[in-house]
């Protein structure tokens, strides 16, 4: 009898352990530096910043990808109450409309946000460098989308001009 209980209890322990697995998706790494798990991006739906913006109560809640053209990092948004972003921890950056080309405008209605350690990482990025980053939508505060940005990566950079 106390090898059936045992044998159930091992089963149910098991069960839980891969539910819990699930939950969690990862990839195990093996180095010189040993056996590590990274956690896996979720699904991320790769969005037209203007969409994201007409539909922002759509995109509430879920993970998405941007590709945009860089404009420059600032302060927009953090430290708002009902969308708090601390400004100790985040610093916010823009992206331009990709509706305008024959100007430099900001899409301020998408407000997004990067922990301030990886920002530092970019900080010679030029407006009009192409970036991708991914994320969570997290607020519509305002009616705008509010998003947390935690895969953010160079696609490329302008070539500089040289002043003389």
């Amino acid at each position: 009898m106390n090898k059936i209980k045992s044998l159930i209890l091992m089963l149910a322990v098991i069960t839980g352990l891969s539910v819990y697995a699930q939950q969690i998706p990862s990839r195990t790494i093996v180095s010189a530096a040993g056996v590590q798990q990274i956690p896996v991006q979720q699904n991320c739906a790769l969005v037209n910043p203007l969409d994201l913006v007409a539909r922002p109560n759509f995109y509430l809640n879920k993970n998405v990808k941007i590709k945009a053209k860089f404009d420059k990092f600032s302060t927009l948004g953090l430290d708002y109450k009902p969308a708090m972003k601390s400004s100790e921890k985040y610093i916010s950056f823009l992206i331009q409309r990709p509706d305008v080309t024959d100007h430099n405008i900001p899409l301020s209605e998408l407000k997004l946000f990067l922990d301030r350690t990886e920002a530092e990482k970019y900080i010679e990025l030029n407006s009009g460098d192409v970036v991708e980053f991914s994320g969570k939508v997290f607020s519509t505060a305002l009616g705008d989308p509010w998003m947390e940005v935690t895969n953010f990566n160079v696609i490329s950079t302008k070539p500089k001009t040289e002043t003389k």
